[in-house]
């Protein structure tokens, strides 16, 4: 014997609210602002790797002021993993490190002024060329991402269809063999 209303009625229900789960995972899925926030998420995700490879993540900087200078420096020379710039910028920072905590001389003072002067004339096109990189990783980026979100959209657009078409295809089966 067939099926009773009552179960049908039922299994259509589930069958209701399995397609409607399926419809919000899609949609949640294929949404442009949640693809570009995801892209973004791996982008941050990756420019902080390579940050912490190089610069290390500052968490083992805790020695007391008496030993800092040593624990500072041993701590870093783990952390330097054979970069060349790393390893001038653990130098420098060590160098900064000893230096406060000695008082500075009147020639001591003209000399750091004039560095950081120096610094400051050299480092710049530096931040220049970084910044201009950045913008133009930015610019290549919008491409590939506004094709993404597109092909993404049409796909999403073919689910959706496929999906109501197999729903409608459902009921009208429930239907006939209903009546049968």
């Amino acid at each position: 014997m067939g099926q009773s209303t009552e179960e049908l009625n039922t299994e259509i229900a589930g069958t209701r609210q399995a397609l409607s789960s399926d419809l919000d995972a899609l949609q949640d899925k294929v949404s442009p602002s949640a693809i570009i926030d995801r892209r973004k998420a791996a982008a941050r995700g990756r420019l902080s790797g390579i940050k912490n490879s190089v610069m290390g993540s500052g968490s083992s900087a805790t020695a007391s002021v008496g030993d800092s200078a040593q624990g500072a420096i041993h701590s870093a020379e783990q952390k330097v993993e054979g970069s060349p710039l790393a390893a001038g910028l653990v130098a420098f920072g060590a160098g900064l490190l000893v230096a406060a905590l000695v008082p500075a001389t009147d020639a001591e003072a003209k000399a750091s002024q004039k560095l950081v002067d120096t610094a400051k004339e050299h480092g710049q096109p530096v931040v220049d060329q970084a910044k201009a990189a950045g913008q133009e990783l930015a610019e290549g980026l919008k491409g590939p991402a506004t094709d993404a979100v597109q092909e993404v959209k049409d796909t999403a657009q073919q689910s959706a269809e496929r999906v109501q078409g197999q729903g409608q295809s459902s009921v009208e089966n429930v239907k006939s063999d209903h009546q049968a």
